[in-house]
């Protein structure tokens, strides 16, 4: 049953919009905050760039197939379905605000330690996820706002803009890249340091709900949705997923993949990654409410956490029942070529 109950970081997420509904941070205070705020993501994405091993990153280059599998899914298949749900479920059945936030969620990069350790559990090809889970990470700086501006665009909710795409450059690819300029030197001290810098990790998406639920709670956004409102978006994540699991499943099977790559498409290709979401939401939608557009998002994390951990283990039951049986018949042929 543990599978089945949050996290403790999604414990901390749901105290963290208890605590900015109760009490939000507000005028000057609000201000300096947010200074602090950006000051926290800069350092989250400059440590995701010294952690990521440029081995790592050469090694992946060469399953490419696999990759641009995983890519694809991540960047084109997601969106192409929410735009799809968008048609069959109507305005006055999920709100716009939260239709809004279901597009951001479609067009965001998956995650990269929980696609990694569920990977590893199941059995997939784990070097593979860590290449195809940083590749995402990476191209999602550039693809996330440019596909943010066309969907939003073609939804006549406003375009593209360059400025939003430079801020993003700015306050999240630049702090990355000199990660990795640092990695040869600072890489493996920072690898091995992964407990005691866990809470900047964390903390930095702490402070952006904050910040964010803060800024929607003063503009009334818990009079704005209702608790029907929530679980249409509860609902509505998790036909989205169940979904793209059976479309990276099955189709990883039809494109002739092995077993441990199809484990590793089905985890990294059925994920979005609340670390980078929430930055960049902070990021692309600033000077705009970001509570209602993170909320789905901030759903979809704990839902798929779940239904993957589920799914992780079916993997490694099948592996291990695979082994047993392989490992029955060689013992059968053994007697067999003894007996001759």
């Amino acid at each position: 049953m543990r599978r089945f109950l949050p996290d403790t970081f999604t414990m901390l997420l749901v105290l963290t919009v208890l605590t900015a509904s109760l009490f939000p941070v507000q005028g000057a205070s609000a201000h300096y905050f947010g200074i602090a705020t950006n000051f926290a993501i800069g350092l989250l994405f400059f440590l995701h760039g010294a952690r990521l091993s440029r081995d790592v990153v050469i090694a992946g280059i060469l399953h490419w197939r696999l990759h641009l599998v995983i890519l694809l899914t991540t960047f084109g298949i997601f969106p192409l379905l929410v735009l799809a749900m968008g048609h069959v479920v109507p305005n006055s059945i999920l709100p716009v605000s939260l239709y809004t936030g279901m597009l951001f969620l479609s067009v965001l990069p998956s995650t990269v330690q929980s696609s990694i350790a569920f990977t590893s559990i199941a059995g997939g090809n784990v070097s593979a996820a860590i290449c195809a889970a940083s590749a995402s990470n990476i191209f999602g700086m550039f693809l996330t706002p440019l596909l943010v501006g066309i969907l939003f665009s073609v939804g006549g909710q406003g375009g593209f803009s360059w400025d939003v795409l430079w801020q993003i450059m700015l306050q999240l690819l630049a702090p990355f890249i000199a990660g990795q300029v640092l990695q040869p030197w600072i890489g493996d001290w920072i690898r091995s340091k992964k407990k005691i810098l866990m809470p900047v990790d964390r903390g930095s998406i702490l402070m952006v709900v904050y910040s964010a639920f803060s800024e929607a709670v003063v503009e009334g956004l818990w009079h704005t949705f209702s608790v029907a409102d929530i679980a249409t978006v509860i609902v509505a994540n998790m036909v989205l997923l169940a979904m793209v699991i059976c479309i990276t499943m099955f189709g990883s099977r039809a494109l002739g993949f092995t077993k441990a790559d199809e484990i590793t498409i089905t985890f990294c290709g059925s994920k979005k990654s609340l670390a980078s979401g929430v930055p960049m939401a902070n990021v692309i939608f600033a000077g705009q409410g970001i509570g209602a557009i993170v909320l789905p998002l901030m759903l979809f994390h704990q839902i798929q956490l779940m239904t993957c951990a589920v799914l992780a283990q079916k993997y490694a039951d099948a592996a291990k029942r695979r082994e047993a049986a392989k490992a029955q018949a060689d013992a059968k042929s053994g007697e067999a070529t003894n007996a001759a």
